[in-house]
């Protein structure tokens, strides 16, 4: 059983317990021989390391994504923990237990499907309601939909954060798109429901989560059309417009080429898709980068992707 998880790690303490190994490159000192930087993860965080000495070995045992017994000492390298391992080998995966390595959502996950089951049946239009539940009884679709994160590293990356923000986005629908006037609400609710699906597929999640090799070399853009293209010919009357304009959301909900997507917003229900998506990625992932600061500090350390600190108040005296 595990002992020692990341977010308990502390400088001076000796570490022999059993991680992920998430990531490993190879480097070289100056004197040419090799070292190894890597990273190491459970349920609770990462954590860098480096690897000074039987580099060539732990090369040819290990890969990414394998389980490693690890032992070594943590001190501190430019600001931030190091596990400078002495040494590391290879853990069989049948002698572990998934809940010590993946992180699950704090939410109800047969409850989380339920809600968002009823909110596909108030859809109105028939054809574009029949697609999503086409999704719903197809039983090995759900049974991933159910567990899959929503992300590597960002916003809801956990067993159950992909239907933890989809159902997040479909109640937003209602509270920020009821707001205005002429819009398609049965099409925005039908994209913000569709818009990740590609995800199940995108991600590997059974003990670490990463990317597959379909999801590298695809996106779940790309997987979540190929999806929708497949079961929209069991559908009747959906019309060659209304396809397109639900296929645009899928393309164009992250909102720029620059962060992924091959097309920007180009209808009103495109554009409330993206910032909805955007609103409910955003505050969960600061919300999770609060969580693992100390509470006692008035601001948080520097988030280096969103470039700024967050204020998280001051303390009573």
């Amino acid at each position: 059983m595990k002992k020692q998880f990341v977010n308990t790690i502390k400088v001076g303490d000796f570490i022999d317990d059993i991680f992920v190994l998430s990531k490993k490159s190879l480097a070289q000192k100056k004197d040419g021989n090799n070292f190894l930087n890597i990273t190491l993860s459970d349920r609770t965080g990462s954590i860098n390391g480096v690897v000074w000495d039987n580099v060539d070995q732990i090369i040819e045992s290990t890969t990414s994504g394998d389980f490693v017994d690890i032992k070594g000492n943590v001190n501190e390298y430019r600001g931030s923990l190091q596990l400078v391992v002495k040494k590391m080998t290879p853990h069989s995966v049948d002698l572990i237990d998934p809940s010590d390595y993946l992180p699950v959502t704090s939410h109800n996950i047969d409850n989380m499907l339920n809600r968002l089951k009823k909110i596909t049946s108030s859809i109105e239009k028939g054809y574009l309601r029949a697609l999503i539940e086409a999704f719903w009884n197809d039983e090995e679709f759900v049974q991933k939909f159910k567990i899959a994160p929503a992300a590597k590293k960002m916003h809801h990356s956990y067993i159950g954060g992909l239907l933890e923000h989809t159902l997040s986005m479909a109640i937003l629908v209602d509270r920020i798109a009821g707001h205005y006037s002429d819009i398609d609400m049965d099409l925005l609710l039908a994209g913000a429901i569709l818009h990740d699906i590609g995800k199940i597929r995108e991600y590997e999640y059974q003990f670490s989560i990463d990317y597959s090799d379909e999801g590298r070399l695809l996106n779940h853009i790309v997987i979540g059309l190929e999806m929708i293209d497949k079961k929209v010919v069991e559908i009747k009357g959906f019309t060659e417009e209304q396809l397109l304009l639900l296929k645009h959301m899928i393309v164009s909900h992250h909102g720029t080429r620059e962060f992924g997507s091959p097309e920007p917003p180009k209808t009103i229900e495109a554009v409330l898709l993206n910032y909805i998506d955007e609103i409910d990625s955003k505050v969960n992932g600061i919300r999770d980068f609060i969580s693992s600061e100390d509470p006692n500090e008035t601001w948080t350390s520097y988030h280096k992707i969103l470039g700024r600190y967050f204020y998280m108040g001051k303390k009573n005296q």
